[in-house]
């Protein structure tokens, strides 16, 4: 348990190890739930999964459009071993 304390105006910190844990990051939206049994429960409220953020940047989603644009105009070849990959590389 990583404790913390109420402060002016209702604020908490929540402890480092915890935000590490959760993915948690300067802005993130968090949810606050009351629960029967008088505990608080607290919930991030990210769109997309912390592990998978890399994916939507928008130089990879341009990426991305690129690739699957090239697919579409069947500007990509396929190799069947690596050796045939290297020989089709130009010089």
């Amino acid at each position: 348990m990583a404790p913390a304390r109420l402060r002016a105006k209702g604020q908490v910190t929540i402890p480092e190890e915890i935000r590490a844990a959760a993915r948690l990051e300067e802005g993130d939206p968090i949810a606050f739930e009351l629960q029967n049994d008088g505990t608080i429960l607290l919930r991030p409220q990210k769109v997309v999964d912390a592990s998978q953020a890399w994916f939507w940047t928008p130089e990879w989603i341009a990426g991305e459009r690129q690739a699957s644009l090239e697919v579409e105009q069947g500007r990509i070849t396929t190799s069947k071993s690596g050796d045939e990959f290297l020989e089709s590389l130009p010089e």
